[in-house]
């Protein structure tokens, strides 16, 4: 065998269909759109419309609800808390506050509150103070000797 007897298997490389390139193509003048209507000009996009007949989107029900007044929570997981205080930008000793995490960069804005997650492994002595935790995150820094203490999130001014 030799590189130019290389060949693909029979059927395996369709030719592409070159549309509107004269009427030998085989697809030449309407390029297959038919005649007239507005499918047959550019820019059409009938997403959901089916005939008249009362689309899909509309004849299902509505479902769900969005709450008005939920809180939103800055999320930090434990992980990431020892990370900032392995490379210095935390300092473990002092209470670690949500205003000193903001400060450090950890997160950018408080929202309704701070809540820590029990991803990663904390494994300096920590003392926080959020407004939220898991149970597992809790649990996570007593085991290493530290204390996470949980706030009421402040009322809405």
């Amino acid at each position: 065998m030799k590189l130019n007897e290389l060949r693909d298997n029979p059927g395996a490389a369709k030719k592409q269909k070159r549309v509107a390139r004269g009427p030998g193509s085989g697809k030449g003048k309407t390029a297959g759109r038919g005649i007239k209507g507005q499918t047959s000009r550019s820019g059409v996009a009938l997403g959901g419309y089916e005939g008249g007949q009362m689309p899909l989107y509309r004849r299902l029900p509505k479902r769900g609800f969005t709450k008005p007044n939920a809180k939103h929570y800055a999320v930090i997981n434990l992980g990431l808390i020892q990370k900032f205080i392995d490379a210095g930008k935390i300092d473990a000793s002092v209470e670690i506050t949500e205003d000193l995490l903001v400060a450090s960069g950890l997160v950018r804005r408080k929202l309704d509150g701070i809540r820590v997650l029990a991803k990663g492994e904390a494994t300096s002595k920590l003392n926080l103070s959020v407004t939220g935790a898991s149970k597992s995150a809790i649990e996570a820094v007593e085991k290493a000797g530290g204390s996470l203490k949980v706030s009421a999130p402040a009322a809405a001014e």
